[in-house]
């Protein structure tokens, strides 16, 4: 069998945070009910003619400013012509000729080490709605709530090689643009989809093989698992001398298998020309100065700032940096209790761990930084133990309480009582002759069981530093 390599380009749709819709004053939030936001320009009636949106041009060229792109002077939209249920006018509203940003890239960390994959353009346009295929009743459903929700469409070069890239890629364009505000990019809600244009080629050639398009890709799992397959099936017709085929397929993530759509179209299929109810679009210098100069400092810069001014590794540095609310988190209770590394070590472990258990993202923690400042000052001053303050923790981070506030109305201040704890560890020694006896007869390990005993008996709430003394001083 021949050696081969993959080729794969994306072209990536991402909902813009704007509130209102491209062309019209609609609303843009996610999950209302059908229809319901929605009027004569988004529906395409007849003689409604569209607006532009300001918000949608600036967001669209910080994200080219972040992504090293060429901003368009004089740019234009045209209309792309074609017939779908979702797309009411008849036509899409789109840039082909003229698109706002050129010529960027984004660095992407690889194996090997750095890699600049190369943006070809970033364009905007308007989205279709959606339409729903009721299995049950036989039926489709079109709901156009989504038709006229900005977009913005980055257009990469055929630079990445494998699904590994890819994700990177997709990773590294997502958390720009989140540290920008200019989009949720939430795969699961749509907010951010890709295409990916992939072929193969055998290792050294230079020319492209026939490249097929998986469309509107919304999970990185999905996206892998979709490159890998048809990176695969690509391969297998080759071998068995036969064409791979220039076409559209739908990935079914269920199946772990991909079906043809249709066949390929090119720009003249979409008939473009310019679109007439639109002036052209003139971005002044000072306009871009004015929309760099509100750039913020974006995850690269921010992971450079932290090693000069925090004491923490670098690996907990990217992590907290993935998400720009947890890093905005950190940063807050730092500046709040002077101490960054427990700070670190705080959102690093019980945080990441409810996270996960509770099927998560990082954007969605609710708790103040504050509250957590609070916590870690309660924590070194004695006031709780270290068990409690986990389960404080859990308090603040579900429902955002007081920590001092929460640690008085369930009691669970420090008892620091010695008279109290000299009882409990009688008690504990008393019960547990066996272990007594093991210590004493050199088994160290047996002090830490009747330490453990002795704060279960305490649910928790005594220094272990005291109680292990004080165990000491009675087994002596």
């Amino acid at each position: 069998m021949k050696n081969y390599e993959t080729v794969i380009g994306l072209e990536v749709h991402v909902e813009l945070a704007t509130k209102t819709k491209i062309f019209c004053g609609c609303s843009t939030a996610f999950g209302a009910a059908p229809n319901t936001h929605t009027c004569p320009v988004c529906t395409g009636q007849p003689g409604a003619l569209p607006v532009l949106n300001r918000q949608v041009v600036e967001y669209a060229v910080a994200v080219g400013l972040a992504t090293n792109c060429e901003i368009t002077r004089y740019s234009k939209f045209d209309r792309k012509n074609y017939f779908y249920p979702d797309n009411p006018q008849n036509y899409q509203i789109s840039q082909l000729y003229l698109p706002i940003c050129r010529n960027g890239y984004v660095e992407i960390e690889t194996p090997e080490g750095a890699k600049r994959v190369r943006i070809h353009e970033i364009h905007m346009e308007e989205d279709a709605g959606k339409l729903i295929h009721d299995e049950w009743e036989d039926v489709s459903l079109v709901d156009y709530n989504r038709s006229g929700v900005p977009l913005i469409e980055i257009v990469s070069e055929p630079d990445m090689r494998t699904a590994q890239e890819v994700i990177a890629y997709l990773e590294t364009l997502r958390q720009t643009i989140q540290y920008l505000g200019a989009s949720d990019c939430k795969l699961n809600e749509g907010s951010m989809r890709a295409d990916v244009n992939l072929s193969v080629r055998e290792v050294g050639s230079t020319a492209f093989g026939t490249r097929t398009e998986m469309k509107n890709l919304n999970s990185f799992k999905a996206i892998s698992h979709a490159i890998e397959g048809e990176r695969a099936r690509q391969i297998e017709l080759l071998e068995l001398g036969r064409r791979v085929v220039q076409e559209t397929r739908r990935w079914d993530d269920n199946k772990e298998t991909s079906h043809a759509m249709r066949s390929k179209e090119d720009a003249q299929d979409y008939r473009y020309f310019p679109e007439p109810d639109l002036a052209p679009l003139v971005v002044s210098q000072a306009w871009i100065q004015q929309i760099r100069s509100r750039q913020p400092e974006l995850r690269p810069q921010k992971l450079l700032r932290y090693k000069r001014e925090y004491d923490i590794p670098e690996y907990d540095a990217r992590i907290l940096t993935e998400s720009k609310h947890m890093a905005d988190l950190f940063e807050a209770a730092a500046g709040i209790s002077g101490k960054p590394k427990k700070v670190s070590n705080w959102l690093m472990v019980e945080t990441m761990r409810l996270l996960k258990e509770r099927e998560m993202d990082p954007e969605e923690i609710s708790f103040s930084p504050g509250h957590l400042a609070e916590l870690i000052d309660l924590a070194d001053a004695g006031i709780i133990s270290g068990p409690v303050a986990k389960e404080v923790f859990e308090a603040v981070f579900d429902r955002d309480v007081s920590p001092a506030a929460y640690v008085e109305e369930q009691g669970l201040r420090t008892v620091n009582d010695e008279g109290a704890l000299r009882a409990c560890v009688e008690q504990v020694l008393e019960e547990n002759p066996q272990s007594v006896a093991d210590y004493r007869g050199g088994k160290a390990k047996a002090l830490g069981f009747l330490v453990g005993q002795t704060m279960k008996a305490l649910k928790g709430k005594a220094d272990p530093g005291l109680v292990n003394r004080l165990l000491k001083e009675f087994l002596s």
